[in-house]
């Protein structure tokens, strides 16, 4: 990761880490998911308002280290108002590159692409991708707890 990027990423981690967008739960939320990461001590719930394949709201509250909050709170902003197909491309993507094992593709992440410094850090891969996990659950409305374990 080059220099520029590794500076955006500790300014993004340490602004909604420290502030997280949307840590609160959107009133008439029609499903929810929790999901814990043990290891590291993260929890969180992820509530949201689906209308037919759009999110049209969505919401999370919990704690945990600043990678977990950050990226709950940058998915929250992400995923706001879209269709479901496009949250499940923006996911794969995002997936791919925190394993390592993808290209960041800027147009489809925009600022989620700073979090291709975690692939760096092993250990913190389900750290930055708990919230998305449990957020898929949530759309599933499947009732299971999210576990990284």
């Amino acid at each position: 990761m080059n220099s520029d990027l590794r500076e955006l990423y500790q300014e993004v981690i340490l602004d909604h880490a420290k502030a997280p967008r949307n840590f609160r739960f959107p009133e008439g939320a029609n499903r929810e998911a929790q999901g814990d990461n043990p290891l590291c001590g993260d929890n969180l719930t992820v509530k949201l308002i689906m209308d037919g394949d759009t999110i049209v709201d969505i919401g999370f509250q919990g704690s945990g280290c600043a990678i977990s909050q950050a990226a709950a709170s940058t998915m929250t902003e992400m995923v706001k108002g879209m269709k479901l197909d496009a949250v499940n491309e923006i996911f794969e993507n995002y997936h791919a590159v925190v394993m390592g094992e993808g290209e960041i593709n800027e147009d489809l992440l925009g600022k989620l692409a700073v979090f291709a410094g975690v692939a760096e850090f092993p250990m913190r891969v389900k750290c930055a991708t708990l919230a998305w996990h449990t957020m898929q659950h949530a759309i599933a409305n499947d009732g299971e707890v999210v576990t990284t374990e």
